[in-house]
């Protein structure tokens, strides 16, 4: 029947014999289906640059093997000791006194002879005794000691100077030891001490990640031209998530190291079978050095800081990884100490002249140490460190070098690196970096399931050893 043809599908459009913009020639819905398509470009714009924040790991510290579960070292303590909470239960001008140490920087256990442990002030000693409060010329003793009660933390002293004791009672005091007098035809020192050690350990967590993509999506190809973070350049299809996959997986393995923390008792992580691992920033918080007055940019300010370090580990030579803000501080700070060239532009070895660009940057400089200076990409990247307004981290110090530890595992002593990794290994089984490829697409064939899927895992854990050598500059 005539009237039985339906209307659609009707023209869509009426081509024109010339090339006049009409109603019924004007194209509205342009897709790759159209004569009109639009050029495009093959090749990926990096409109980020480099991506990755890892590096710094390899930079500073090694990589070796372990095959435990528990990392454990030991760390030598100090060879002196001195007390800085002590108070005195005699008064003024006493020629002897009964002196209280409350505060215990030597391990119990420290005095092996003639005791229970305790306090390392032992009988024969000689100490030098000050007052903490009032900077006062006068207000100290020198004294011997002639007995020790090691069960109470007490020690009985006699006083070298006829005045007798230069403090009242009950006044807080540091005490120094300095040395040991005996008389004449007596027996040698009764107590021994053993060597002040700390043991600390850690234990490795395990990374993971995963790419996939399922058969269909193989099937079909489309190409994009790239320049990776790792220097390579070519074509990639549907594996370039999957090297993007790896690329983020590489800067998880070090920010892990960085940002870790154990699990207290009382978290739910721990309740839920997670352990946590010690990440190098939380070691820099709980036994290293803090600077938390934001950044150090003065000589002053470093003065400080080398104060602090003339009393640790005196590492000659140390590495400033710095943010950029920390970075021009410090570059300002040391352009202002040569200002008499013309206009203030003489600085150090840089010998900048009328003829060349002006270098505003500093690599390092000395000041009692060696101060190298490295821009950190990892506390600039928006996406990571960079982006926080709270928990601001400027910069952090790492001595260069190694040391020696008693390895517990080994069962001798180890030239270490302050910084390094220790990952998951044996003959048989390396967790280092694992990675395979599961499913039945992709040239996989371990399972039904229409996809391939990369699998990366790793196991590790940071060493930061001699952490009071370390700074970590906070907001």
């Amino acid at each position: 029947m005539p009237g039985s043809l339906q209307a659609t599908p009707g023209y869509q459009l009426q081509p024109s014999a010339e090339q006049i913009p009409l109603q019924t020639n004007y194209i509205t819905n342009f897709d790759f289906l159209n004569q009109y398509l639009p050029d495009t470009y093959e090749k990926e714009f990096e409109r980020y640059g480099n991506r990755t924040v890892s590096g710094f790991l390899r930079m500073v510290g090694a990589e070796m093997p372990s095959n435990s579960d528990l990392i454990k070292w030991v760390e030598q303590g100090r060879l002196h000791t001195k007390y800085v909470d002590c108070e005195s239960a005699g008064a003024a001008t006493d020629p002897t006194a009964t002196w209280t140490v409350n505060d215990l920087l030597v391990p119990t256990g420290s005095v092996t002879t003639g005791g229970t442990g305790g306090i390392a002030i032992r009988e024969g000693q000689t100490v030098f005794i000050t007052d903490n409060t009032t900077p006062v010329t006068g207000l100290s003793n020198k004294a011997i000691v002639t007995g020790v009660n090691y069960a109470t933390n007490e020690f009985t002293v006699a006083y070298y100077e006829a005045g007798g004791q230069a403090v009242a009672a009950g006044v807080a005091c540091t005490v120094m030891i300095y040395g040991s007098e005996f008389t004449k035809g007596t027996n040698g020192m009764a107590e021994s001490l053993e060597a002040d050690s700390e043991i600390f350990e850690t234990s490795p967590i395990i990374l993971k990640d995963k790419y996939a993509v399922n058969g269909s999506d193989m099937a079909q190809i489309g190409w994009v031209e790239v320049t990776t973070e790792n220097g390579a350049t070519g074509y990639l299809w549907y594996l370039k998530s999957e090297h993007e996959t790896r690329l983020r997986f590489d800067d998880y393995l070090e920010t892990a190291m960085l940002e870790a923390v154990p699990a207290e008792a009382t978290g739910g992580a721990l309740a839920a079978g997670y352990k946590g691992t010690e990440g190098i920033f939380y070691v820099i918080n709980d036994r290293g050095n803090v600077w938390s007055a934001g950044i150090p940019s003065t000589l002053d300010n470093f003065d400080t800081i080398i104060g602090r370090l003339d009393k640790q580990g005196a590492i000659e030579e140390n590495v400033l990884f710095v943010n950029r803000q920390m970075g021009f501080d410090i570059d300002d700070m040391l352009a202002a100490q040569n200002s008499y060239g013309a206009g203030g532009t003489s600085f150090g070895l840089f010998d900048n002249d009328e003829q060349m660009a002006l270098n505003l940057g500093f690599t390092g400089f000395r000041r009692g140490y060696d101060f190298y200076k490295s821009d950190w990409k990892y506390l600039n990247d928006p996406t990571m460190r960079g982006g926080l307004t709270n928990g601001v981290i400027n910069g952090m110090m790492v001595p260069a070098g190694s040391t020696t530890v008693y390895d517990q595992v080994l069962g001798k002593n180890a030239k270490r690196p302050f910084l390094h990794v220790r990952y998951r290994a044996s003959e048989t089984e390396d967790r280092r970096y694992k990675t395979w490829i599961t499913g039945s697409a992709g040239g996989a064939a371990t399972s039904d399931l229409d996809a391939m899927e990369v699998h990366f895992l790793s196991e590790r854990a940071v060493c930061t050893m001699g952490a009071n050598n370390f700074f970590l500059f906070e907001e």
